[in-house]
């Protein structure tokens, strides 16, 4: 039976195009309706191809019956299923001008590779999932202070950058009332203005109040002890060597502290080229998502140039970065794959996958399932799924179900930390409440 079924030329819905890709959720006929499955895995790769897919429509079959009320897609002249996917139906709509033939003809071989990839990719697997995973203390803490300013001041509520970063838990915000903006100019003065997890230098706390804003400042405790350190050796005359990387919005309110006596290095290149005024007077600290083994090797480095460099009294990595690196070395040492859910601009997200790597087993940044890529899986049959400090819990669920429209999926755990670590909430937000969302209003990310 025909896995890929060509419509006729008559497109039923003004959202179609001949070309365009159709998975249908029902089947009307004079029969009645039937139901189909429409497997996400393969809209996803199918959407990958750069095909335009329409998901979960109604398709009705040549008779054209179809009761009443429930809209047509496309008409079906010769259904047939995908024998993988029990009462799936995939079709390519046909027909048009001749420019529309041409587009058909392009995407008839394109639907037809993406099912022979997604048909090699089915198998059963074992999924492993990394524990400590996705939201740490300090994210936990950045959201709910946005989640009750707009319960106590309604929207708009300003956020200077992205409270984390993380692309699912800007847009659940920003649908709720949060306004993202990069710089304060962008703020109208005197409105409520939140900083992000990130931290900001004393230059945007300046500007905050020149505007007469009104702060509520979200930054991890465990950057504002970053801050507090450098404050403290550069009062002291030191050269403040900061590993991190150039560009992060924490590396820039850090140096922001003391700009004159603070050096930035990401590397052990920078650490050969440095030059310091006194070499006997430089302490270290880090950005606080670094990988920990780079980091070593950094400060190992700048022990060998500066034999006194001094450094903070506790590690500046956080301690939930660390423990999703010790749990990602374990998934490195179990799995085939590693999938790492954050966003690119993720820095705890991205060293997760850079140390996979390291370790050898091939890793991927994705932001959700629909990211999966259906050759990655092809001979994989043991997955580790993570998730960095930024990225929700729910993401790791729709990948967990994703995978398992591919086949049956065992699940396991390995657990490296159990993280009990709580913020206070600045004193201007305790005791406020975070109402409930309604059923109809944006999704809440649950934490």
């Amino acid at each position: 039976m025909s896995e890929i079924v060509r419509t006729t030329a008559r497109p039923l819905d003004d959202r179609l195009s001949p070309g365009d890709v159709l998975v249908p959720g029902q089947l009307l006929s004079a029969a009645g309706v039937a139901a189909l499955s429409v497997p996400g895995s393969l809209v996803s790769a199918l959407r990958r191809a750069g095909l335009t897919v329409h998901a979960g429509m109604a398709a009705t079959t040549a008779d054209g019956m179809r009761p009443q009320g429930l809209p047509p897609a496309a008409e079906i002249t010769a259904p047939g299923r995908l024998p993988d996917a029990p009462g799936a139906l995939v079709c390519v709509l046909t027909g048009g001008a001749a420019g529309d033939a041409e587009r058909t003809a392009e995407a008839g071989p394109t639907v037809e590779s993406v099912i022979a990839r997604w048909r090699a990719a089915r198998a059963a697997r074992r999924v492993i999932l990394a524990a400590p995973r996705s939201f740490c203390a300090g994210v936990d803490r950045a959201i709910e202070i946005v989640e009750r300013a707009l319960a106590l001041h309604r929207a708009p509520v300003y956020v200077r950058k992205q409270i984390v970063h993380n692309r699912h838990v800007v847009a659940d915000l920003a649908a709720r009332g949060a306004v993202f903006v990069d710089e304060l100019d962008e703020v109208p003065p005197g409105a409520v203005t939140v900083f992000s997890a990130h931290g900001v230098s004393p230059a945007v706390r300046a500007a905050a109040a020149e505007r007469d804003l009104r702060v509520i400042d979200a930054t991890c405790p465990l950057v504002t002890k970053v801050h507090s350190e450098v404050r403290r050796f550069a009062g002291r005359g030191d050269t403040v060597v900061l590993i991190g990387h150039a560009g992060h919005e924490e590396v820039e309110g850090t140096l922001g502290e003391a700009p004159e006596r603070t050096v930035l290095v990401e590397n052990l290149q920078d650490v050969a080229r440095l030059d310091v005024p006194d070499g006997a007077r430089v302490s270290y600290l880090m950005q606080t998502t670094l990988a920990a083994d780079e980091a070593a090797d950094v400060v190992a480095a700048l022990s060998d140039r500066f034999p006194e460099v001094t450094g903070p009294d506790s590690d500046d990595i956080c301690y939930a970065s660390t423990n999703r690196q010790r749990a990602v070395v374990e998934l490195a040492r179990l799995a085939d794959l590693v999938l790492v859910i954050g966003s690119a601009n993720s820095s705890n997200s991205v060293r997760l996958v850079e140390l996979a790597e390291r370790l050898g087993t091939q890793a991927r940044l994705i932001d959700g399932a629909s990211e999966i890529d259906l050759d990655w899986l092809d001979g994989r049959h043991v997955v580790g799924v993570t998730a960095g400090a930024s990225a929700p819990e729910a993401r790791v669920e729709e990948v967990i179900e994703h995978l398992a429209e591919l086949g049956p999926v065992s699940r396991s755990e390995v657990r490296v930390a159990v993280e009990t670590v709580d913020f206070l909430l600045p004193k201007e937000l305790r005791g406020t409440d975070v109402p409930h969302e309604p059923e109809s209003e944006a999704p809440h990310e649950h934490r």
